[in-house]
């Protein structure tokens, strides 16, 4: 099954989300393979000048799902897309 990546933006109007809930329902499904909150650090290049860094970006998760359909079924739940917030979800392309 492929997998895909959840890229939470922080635009949402939750304060304190609770994400207990959500990521044990993930768990509990059998899709969950992972997150984090991310936090600044630096963008760089081997030459040039780099891009700002990207500072819209709260947190990752990372599950798997049949289509990109079922992952977006996956959001229900999810804090910060239930406050409002925007989600980028994007396909992890398996190398193997």
């Amino acid at each position: 099954m492929p997998a895909y990546i959840f890229l939470m933006h922080n635009d949402s109007t939750a304060d304190e989300p609770d994400w207990e809930p959500y990521l044990r329902a993930l768990q509990q499904a059998g899709v969950f393979e992972g997150g984090s909150a991310i936090d600044g650090g630096v963008c760089v290049r081997k030459t040039g000048k780099a891009r700002p860094l990207t500072t819209h970006l709260a947190g990752y998760i990372r599950v798997i799902a049949r289509d990109l359909d079922q992952a977006k079924a996956f959001l229900v739940g999810n804090p910060v897309f239930e406050a409002g917030g925007s989600v980028e979800i994007r396909e992890l392309p398996r190398t193997d």
